[in-house]
């Protein structure tokens, strides 16, 4: 059976020592002699079972057990420390701590997040851009945004997505003002995962004859999108991904119908902050902000 730690010690020397690769300048940062750094890692090796350093001569080297624990105490030594600040100058209010997809992050929320700054620029606000699942209990986020099959009634439900073909003008040929339905077999349709969703499209709208090139794959939106972007292909994605480049004008949208899609962004506040004012304020201005991009659907 694993072992559990009986204690923290050594876990900040690890850490500088990780940072630096090297016990000689991370015990200069911490003020401890080199060898006073090496006895707390090699103490916290002989707790844990297994080698977090390769020592060379010259230098050392993190093991590849070493890294996967480097990267997980560096980020809870970063939760710590925000949090400890926060309750040392009472700055919880002025922080908002924000979890959410790497699409989402990259393609909708930064690009509009300056109007939000511009309305309460006393806000320090942190975005943690990550497909993986976040705790909400242990004080590190205050709001997550994820995607998800839509359950019907989920007071939590911020919008129900939609998927919208785009392409780059630069594909149009000269003599042409836009791309319709009967052009897709000329072009690469991009897709994320499977080709079930475009297949879906086509037959929502009749247009299943013909033979279509599905030669290229996706496993994240807002790639797709810059793929699009790029004039690499037609792309099937999400409307709230490709929404900033539909507004610009850098794509457009083929005009269908769209097939049915049960996937859509959920808005989850942790518990204990949805009164706070800084909660009140994004929650209220990401629905004005939700409501400006659904009005690309009509």
């Amino acid at each position: 059976m694993p072992k559990p730690l009986r204690s923290l010690s050594g876990l900040l020397d690890f850490d500088c020592a990780a940072r630096w690769g090297s016990f000689k300048l991370a015990a200069q940062e911490l003020h401890k002699t080199p060898a006073a750094i090496s006895l707390q890692v090699k103490q916290l090796e002989e707790a844990l079972g297994f080698e977090l350093f390769v020592r060379h001569p010259r230098h050392i080297a993190l093991t590849e057990k070493g890294q996967e624990l480097a990267a997980t105490v560096r980020r809870m030594l970063a939760d710590l420390n925000t949090k400890v600040a926060a309750l040392q100058t009472g700055d919880e209010e002025k922080i908002l701590r924000i979890s959410t997809t790497h699409s989402l992050a990259i393609k909708w929320l930064v690009p509009r997040l300056a109007s939000f700054t511009k309305l309460y620029p006393e806000l320090d606000i942190r975005i943690d851009s990550s497909d993986n699942l976040v705790n909400m209990d242990d004080g590190s986020t205050d709001i997550a945004l994820r995607t998800y099959d839509i359950v019907p009634g989920d007071p939590d439900l911020l919008f129900h997505d939609r998927l919208v073909a785009v392409y780059s003008p630069s594909l149009v040929p000269p003599g042409a003002t836009e791309i319709t339905l009967a052009d897709l077999h000329r072009y690469p349709l991009l897709h994320e995962f499977t080709t079930d969703t475009w297949i879906a499209l086509l037959r929502q709208n009749n247009a299943l004859k013909g033979k279509y090139n599905f030669s290229r794959a996706y496993t994240n939106f807002a790639v797709m999108v810059q793929s699009a972007v790029a004039g690499q292909g037609i792309a099937l994605v999400s409307h709230a991904i490709a929404s900033e480049d539909l507004r610009s004008g850098v794509l457009k949208m083929v005009c269908c119908e769209s097939a049915p899609y049960r996937r859509g962004y959920r808005m989850i506040v942790s518990h204990g902050k949805q009164g706070m004012a800084k909660i009140t304020h994004f929650c209220d201005w990401l629905r004005e902000e939700v409501a400006d991009m659904q009005k690309g659907l009509r």
